[in-house]
């Protein structure tokens, strides 16, 4: 049955940059469903996924270095994100504070997930990078951090670090958070990606252009960080070019109940949410760039560490211009005048072996008009080149072969939701994976005549998921869009390449701020 939408309803909309057609459409994902993908296979090594070797990596980065001077480019960083979820365990103990820590560490003995996570939050405190700062706060007080803790004061240590009344950590922008600690130096992870973009997004000029994501309400002291972490920097001859946006309202997606009515406020008003990071497509099709850096805010690790990351960031980079230019010229050639049979054969292998493009059943019917035809449309598409790590229990999606309506497979980054795992056919495939996606993209997003693809003629609009939410204790449904380098990037040119562990280290709870890669390293000890 259509919404009858009112006056209000229409008002509201408008506001947000929203037609009634967009939000009809979503309620007809609600009540459709959103239909899953079909696996073909993972993608393996020499099957889907490239492997670089030494002579490789240093060719493509000499590639990328010769090519800088001539490129804009743009490292893009999806920062909308707070800490709430890094936390979501400690605040279930700050908002029951009434146990005592004996008990907790009876519960734990016993096996308690939540109260190992507590305790081993409470033993490594002087760990982590913000420890100064929560000190600071409690010595402001007249307290003792360390008496809090000695003491069992797990719930007051609690409150100064994620309440409003104390540091509110729980509601701090992710990319805010203390990381890092190196001596008295304090880094968050806008400044680790300030400094890593000094090292692989910095064009002939000197001039590193970072451009972040951010929650609206945070907007104003995320600047404020930025322009303090620039002022303090000691990269000498490079001057950063930092740019912000945030998910655009127009992009949230209308909650419904379970049988797919819309959720009203208690005054009258729809209800919307962000759409998740695929909403995140427009914010990139908004760029001024050649090429484009993408990596997640929190995927970032101490300095001594960052050697494979500059690498590999700078291999893929050459790789990606290697690729793409060798794609420009056949672009070029099949808008000649002449037909070159030869021409067809050599980019029917370049395509295959270059670009893991499999032709349809249809293409052997096709005369050369026909493949001339196909090629250019095939080619001129944005081309992603993604790094892949080794499958070591992350949760996440990762790299696969998708069946296609014509036929053919093509190479897809896939999210468990998108997954019929109820089908042991399809469950097998899923299991199958040996590398996963750590968002680890190198983009280019102009056509061989240099214009900006629009990356919006480029997403699988039958993608996304419905995910499952409540409020007020109401159970309720959320549609997430595409995602950015899922169903957003759904048809652009993939090209998978392996990289190493050592290029990702994300923090999805705070106990991941004590992995080594996050701890202060004895570079003495490193070297040796």
């Amino acid at each position: 049955m259509a919404i009858q939408f009112s006056d209000r309803d229409r008002g509201q909309l408008a506001a947000q940059g929203k037609t009634e057609h967009d939000v009809a459409d979503q309620l007809q994902h609600f009540r459709n469903g959103i239909p899953f993908i079909q696996l073909d296979r993972p993608c393996k090594l020499r099957d889907g996924i490239r492997q670089l070797n030494d002579e490789e990596l240093r060719e493509y980065r000499l590639i990328f270095e010769a090519a800088r001077d001539k490129l804009r480019i743009v490292k893009f960083v999806p920062a909308s994100g707070t800490c709430d979820r890094m936390f979501k365990v400690l605040r279930s103990f700050a908002n029951h504070p009434d146990r005592s820590i004996s008990d907790i560490r009876e519960a734990a003995l016993e096996g308690g997930k939540a109260e190992k996570f507590l305790l081993r939050f409470l033993d490594n405190l002087e760990d982590f990078a913000f420890y100064p700062q929560l000190k600071a706060a409690v010595d402001d007080k007249g307290q003792s951090l360390e008496e809090w803790r000695d003491s069992g004061r797990y719930a007051a240590i609690l409150d100064m670090l994620l309440s409003a009344d104390g540091l509110n950590y729980a509601g701090l922008a992710k990319g805010l958070l203390a990381f890092h600690r190196d001596g008295d130096e304090i880094r968050s992870a806008f400044s680790e990606h300030l400094r890593e973009a000094a090292e692989y997004a910095c064009d002939g000029n000197g001039v590193a252009r970072v451009h972040f994501t951010v929650p609206r309400n945070h907007q104003e002291k995320i600047e404020a960080h930025i322009r303090e972490t620039i002022s303090k920097s000691t990269n000498s001859g490079i001057s950063f070019e930092v740019s912000y946006s945030i998910q655009e309202p127009s992009t949230e997606t209308i909650v419904v109940h379970p049988d797919n009515t819309p959720y009203r406020n208690e005054d009258g008003s729809l209800l919307f949410r962000p759409g998740g990071h695929g909403a995140l497509l427009k914010n990139l099709n908004a760029l001024e760039a050649d090429l484009v850096f993408i990596k997640n805010i929190d995927n970032v690790v101490q300095e001594c560490l960052k050697g494979d990351t500059y690498l590999y960031k700078q291999a893929l980079g050459g790789l990606m211009i290697s690729l793409q230019d060798q794609i420009h010229d056949y672009l070029e050639q099949l808008g000649s005048a002449s037909k070159n049979h030869e021409l067809l054969g050599e980019i029917e292998r370049f395509a295959i072996n270059k670009l893991s493009i499999e032709l349809p059943q249809s293409y052997i019917r096709l005369d050369a008009d026909g493949r001339y035809a196909y090629w250019s449309r095939q080619l001129n598409r944005p081309l992603r080149v993604c790094g892949m790590v080794r499958n070591e229990g992350e949760p996440g999606g990762g790299p696969f072969w998708v069946r296609q309506r014509d036929g053919s497979s093509s190479l897809q980054i896939v999210e468990s939701s998108q997954v019929d795992r109820s089908n042991e056919q399809q469950l097998t495939i899923w299991r199958g994976s040996t590398h996963f996606n750590p968002v680890n993209l190198v983009c280019g997003v102009r056509d061989a005549n240099s214009n900006l693809f629009n990356l919006t003629g480029f997403r699988d609009p039958r993608t996304g998921f419905i995910s499952e939410k409540s409020n007020n204790g109401q159970e309720l449904k959320a549609l997430e869009l595409p995602g950015l380098w899922n169903g957003a990037m759904a048809h652009w040119i993939t090209v998978f390449v392996e990289v190493p562990s050592t290029t990702f280290s994300p923090v999805k709870t705070v106990l991941d701020l004590l992995r080594p890669e996050h701890m202060p390293v004895d570079e003495e000890a490193l070297a040796q």
